[in-house]
């Protein structure tokens, strides 16, 4: 489902692909084991989507970055997505927990994201084999 939400097409061919499902997926049964809300996980989503399109679309740089999470994770800034509109979506725990989960999955790993989107290599081809 994740797959198809994210059109996701040559998952079986890009390593790029490959890994942004990884990311959200691990991110979609981290918020679902924390037993967020609907709004809470779609909240959390939008987050995880915010701060690698920070990464990816606006190539900011790790500190930029954090300084954008803050901001949106304190109702200064808003996500894209994130129109309906409450600022205290998560407690002072959850949001603890957040921040830990994307310094985990996503900052400690800045330099290999960075490669991933915006390093130049040649795309091997792999038959289905």
């Amino acid at each position: 489902k994740m797959e198809e939400f994210l059109n996701l097409t040559q998952l079986k061919t890009s390593l790029k692909e490959a890994i942004l499902l990884d990311y959200y997926t691990a991110g979609f049964w981290w918020a679902k084991e924390r037993n967020f809300s609907l709004i809470q996980l779609s909240g959390f989503m939008d987050l995880l989507n915010f701060a690698l399109e920070n990464l990816s679309g606006k190539h900011m740089t790790l500190g930029n970055n954090l300084k954008e999470l803050e901001g949106a994770m304190s109702g200064i800034r808003k996500t894209d997505s994130e129109e309906r509109g409450d600022p205290n979506l998560f407690n002072t725990e959850q949001a603890k927990a957040i921040i830990d989960y994307l310094v985990i999955s996503l900052f400690k790993h800045y330099k290999e994201y960075e490669y991933l989107f915006h390093g130049r290599r040649e795309e091997p081809v792999i038959s289905n084999e």
